[in-house]
Order: structure tokens, then sequence, then C-alpha cells
């Protein structure tokens, strides 16, 4: 990466905009105002706009040549927490460049990607060539599952030509790889208790109600079997096109991802429905559990066990029914005695690109991430849209 541009986005990423941790709000506000001074910058309109959340950058650079196409642009210059800090191998805000890649929080989910395309129609401005209206509607909230920008669309009547969004992967240098679908999802957290105090296990052990054991059953009732979630679950399914499944064989295969992730399969059929797996079905996932004493040799017996749990929709499904029905599981799985609270934190609704379209709109630009991927092994592929979920 050219020093200038090094400069310039490592001034974005020093910005440590936690949308999930309150005492970052301001920081959040802050990388919100780079965005937008930097459309400034560049010869277009932009404002901050605040929510009762997290606010939006707004904002539109005209074309060179009067009349031309609209591009919306999303992205989101939020970060997820960069703990543990144990594993970083340098400063997570501070980018650093190591051979060939460049290590820092945000550079690639979002702030890298979104400054690419920002950087790219500025240059374009500056040199007289854009060729195309670009509006910037962008959000500071994408990882905490917010819905600011979904509303915002929602009420935008302009419409746009194209939607353009660089938050998904290019795994395969010289494969261009673009999205057709996005999954949705729900985050949920879970609170049980089974009684007042903690308790001696020697004393009550075998007798008195453990929440632990009480949250584990609970969360076995909605775990994927052979790879599928429970019925209920998988209601409003779009399944994919036989074009997508026979062209996913070009793909890298399934196995390879999970080696180079460094993670076992979770069944012996994951590897080979990678792709359907994690693209056009559901996928339920436990993303943390506390209760009783982890850390130290203590005979506890605990009486209150805490989990968060997210659903991610498979494209099609509605976020109210796969809510609604996750939470029947959970209490129809909750053992007597037990008292089971339910939570829901964030959604985020799942989209899917229509087969024929002739015009985009800003109400149908597809939700958060993570993204379903297509790619595209020729010009020919992308201009006919035959190109794969992955």
């Amino acid at each position: 990466m050219a020093e200038p541009w090094f400069e310039e986005v490592s001034e974005l990423l020093r910005i440590p905009s936690v949308s999930a941790d309150p005492e970052r709000a301001d920081d959040v506000t802050q990388a919100a105002e780079w965005l937008a001074a930097f459309v400034r910058q560049a010869g277009g309109e932009a404002e901050v706009v605040p929510t009762e959340t997290h606010p939006l950058i707004v904002g539109d650079l005209a074309a060179s040549n009067g009349s031309a196409p609209t591009v919306l642009v999303y992205g989101h210059v939020d970060v997820q927490p960069p703990d543990p800090l144990d594993l970083w191998e340098s400063d997570p805000f501070t980018l650093e460049q190591r051979g060939e890649w460049l290590y820092g929080r945000g550079i690639v989910d979002d702030k890298g990607q979104l400054y690419m395309l920002a950087k790219a129609a500025a240059e374009l401005a500056a040199a007289g060539e854009l060729p195309v209206n670009v509006r910037f509607a962008c959000d500071s909230e994408e990882e905490t599952g917010g819905h600011q920008i979904v509303d915002y669309l929602a009420g935008d009547e302009r419409g746009a030509d194209a939607a353009l969004i660089f938050d998904s992967g290019m795994t395969t240098r010289g494969v261009p790889e673009f999205a057709v679908a996005t999954r949705g999802l729900v985050y949920f957290h879970l609170t049980v208790r089974t009684g007042e105090r903690d308790l001696h296990s020697g004393l009550f052990g075998g007798a008195a109600l453990n929440a632990l054991h009480a949250l584990t059953q609970i969360l076995d009732a909605v775990r994927a079997r052979d790879g599928r979630l429970p019925e209920p679950l998988r209601a409003g399914i779009a399944p994919p096109t036989d074009e997508e499944r026979a062209a996913w064989a070009e793909l890298v295969l399934g196995s390879q991802m999970l080696t180079d992730a460094a993670v076992a399969p979770v069944d012996p059929r994951a590897a080979e429905e990678f792709y359907l797996r994690t693209t056009a079905e559901p996928a339920l996932d436990v993303n943390g559990i506390a209760g009783g004493s982890p850390m130290l040799q203590k005979t506890v017996l605990p009486v209150s066990a805490e989990a968060n749990l997210s659903i991610r929709l498979a494209p099609g499904q509605n976020v109210e029914e796969i809510a609604a029905a996750v939470e029947t599981l959970l209490r129809d799985a909750t053992p007597e005695g037990a008292e089971l609270e339910v939570t829901r934190l964030s959604a985020a609704p799942a989209g899917l690109v229509p087969r024929t379209r002739p015009r985009s709109s800003s109400r149908r630009t597809p939700s958060s991430a993570p993204w379903a991927v297509a790619r595209c092994s020729s010009a020919r592929a992308a201009r006919s849209r035959s190109c794969r979920r992955s």
C-alpha cells in the first residue's frame, strides 16, 4: 500500500470505535465523523446523523460529467472488541504491515474495505473521471446488529441503480467475489436460575438442581443434528438454485476451508456440505457461557448460569418467526424448577438478491454481515449473473 494511503487508513483504524462497549460511544462517533469529513474533502456532501443508538453517515459525491447512474455504497465504521489482547502480536488499533499483509482491528471488517471504496471514489473525482454518482449510506453499529441503516434506507425514496458493499472475502487471488445473499442474525442472552444462592456440592450434589446442568439441557434442544437445525428453525428457507449448487464445486474445497481455519469439522459431512451450511442453511451457535467457578478449584453447585446464543438466518427466513421458534424450543426444554429468562439483544433480517431485477432500490439493500459470497470466474459470468453463493 502506498505510504500516504497507509497513513490515511491508519488514522481511521486508530479510533477504537467498538460499538459493543458503551464507554467507546464517543470513539464510535469520532469514526463516523472521520468518514463524513473524508467524503467532504473529496468534494462531496456528508453528515453524521444521530440515532437512538449509534450515528449514521450519509452523503453524496457527484459524478464528474453530469447525469449518471447512482451507486449506493454501504459500510460500517464500528469494530469488534479486540480482546483477548494477549493473543495480539501488535497493538490492535495500530496498523502494522508484516510482509504483504496488514494487521489491525478493522482493517478487514470493515474499515479497510470501506476506505478502499471511499478512496477510489475520491481519486476518480479528483481526476475528473468519476463515472457515477456515489451515495454513501453507512452505519456505526453493524457489529452489534443494529437496525438504524435498514430503517433509514427503507424511508429513502431516492433508490439507486446499484448497491455496493465491501464486507465479505476474496479467498482466491484473481477470482472476484460478490454477494448475492446474506444470512440474517438474531442474538439472545439467556439467564437460568435454580435457587437463591450457590450451594456446596458435598451437601447438595445429587439432590439440588444445578443451573449449569439445566442450561446445557436447554441449549441441547436447539443444537443441530447431522448439520440441520430442528425443523421449527428451518421455516422459510429459500433453497439455493441448481446452478448455485453445481457451481460450488468450482470453489475452494470445504475441507480446505476448515483446514486453513485450523478447526475440527462438526461432523463427517461438514466439509462436503460446507457452502450449503454456511450460506443457505440457518446455523445456531453458543457464543459464551458463564456460571459457577471455571477458573478456581471450588466445589460449588451453581444456581445461576448465563449464555449468549445467536442464530444465523438463511435467506428467505423471517426474523420474528425464527426468534419465536428459538424461544419456544428453549422454554420447552427448561427443566422443572428452573427459571429461564430470554432477552433478545439484536436482530437483522436475511437478504436475497432477486433473480431478475431491472433497477436496484435502497429499500432492498442486503442486511448485515456475514455476507454470502458469490464468485464469478470470468467477466461473462459477472454480466450474466451466473454467480454462486458461498
